[in-house]
């Protein structure tokens, strides 16, 4: 197969969810509800938490920060995806292409480790309470979330650099809703052990790492709240911690199935329905997960529902 430089593709060509005509209305209902939803939780979450007295603590500056990775990769896919729906071809920029794909990686990659910083958290309020106020402190909720963002940051550049240094060759299809590393691996002629095994690694590390953090925080929170006396207390911990492991498990279990495995095993059928799972589901779940359940943030509702009433009455 002849081969081509990529600084003469200009454009690829996303497959989509579906090539199925008579399946893109409805989806593009659903999808199109489900990101509405998600930007909708996600937008309020971040300006309930940073507006609301109430909410100035750093379980709910967590929870800003998950809200915001949350809606910058579901916007990184959704409304192109949107898009591919209602045109006849789902054609997007070289550019545009790399573009996506590193922002994707940025949030994606901050994500998984703001969870684990709320697990650590949650760690520190039911096994130290007495510390916590000294050892989650306002500088150390910074860094763990600083950390994050310049980490994840660093691997996007170093990937998405990769990628898009290789030569693709002149079939441009990628057979996905976006542009993410795995589909266009396949459309490249160069050597791709390099980047598959750069691939590989990094989301080995950042999953197992996160993973392991939050593994044994819950290990040690769990003893604690086996060792209290008050199954008013035990029951409010393991309601906190019921609704985090929920998402966690999810989550983390999509991104396992999606990235730690070779890629000559990746089906692009599966990887879709994975990708829909933690691109557009698990954000518009996450608001309702944590925080919509939530009494403080039902109470901040309220009182910023009649704050906003007594302004325009």
């Amino acid at each position: 197969m002849e081969t081509q430089n990529l600084t003469a593709l200009t454009e690829f060509i996303l497959t989509g969810i579906t090539d199925r005509p008579e399946l893109q209305a409805p989806l593009f209902g659903l999808f199109f509800l489900i990101y509405t939803v998600s930007l909708v939780g996600n937008l309020g979450m971040i300006i309930l938490t940073k507006v609301d007295s109430g909410l100035q603590t750093p379980m709910y500056f967590f929870l800003r920060h998950l809200a915001f990775t949350d809606l910058g990769y579901s916007t990184t896919v959704g409304p192109k995806m949107l898009v591919n729906f209602v045109v006849d071809q789902n054609t997007i920029s070289y550019c545009f292409c790399a573009i996506q794909l590193a922002f994707f990686l940025v949030f994606i990659v901050s994500e998984i480790f703001i969870l684990s910083a709320m697990s650590y958290d949650r760690y520190v309020a039911i096994c130290n309470p007495l510390l916590y106020p000294i050892i989650m402190s306002q500088r150390m909720c910074q860094l763990l979330v600083a950390i994050p963002y310049l980490y994840s940051t660093f691997v996007a550049l170093l990937v998405t650099i990769k990628i898009f240094n290789l030569s693709f060759c002149g079939y441009n299809v990628v057979h996905h809703f976006y542009c993410d590393s795995i589909p266009l691996l396949s459309l490249l002629c160069s050597n791709t052990h390099e980047i598959e095994m750069i691939i590989l690694i990094l989301a080995g590390f950042d999953l197992i790492s996160s993973l392991l953090i939050v593994l044994v925080s819950y290990f040690l929170i769990l003893l604690s709240i086996l060792r209290m006396n008050s199954a008013e207390g035990r029951h409010k911990a393991f309601s906190t911690c019921g609704s985090h492991l929920t998402v966690v498990i999810v989550f983390y279990g999509t991104l396992i199935f999606m990235y730690v495995k070779p890629e000559s095993s990746h089906s692009f059928d599966h990887d879709k329905v994975a990708s829909i799972f933690y691109t557009l589901v698990i954000p518009m779940l996450n608001p309702l997960i944590y925080s919509l359940r939530n009494k403080d943030v039902k109470c901040a509702l309220h009182r910023v529902w009649k704050k906003l009433c007594n302004i325009f009455s």
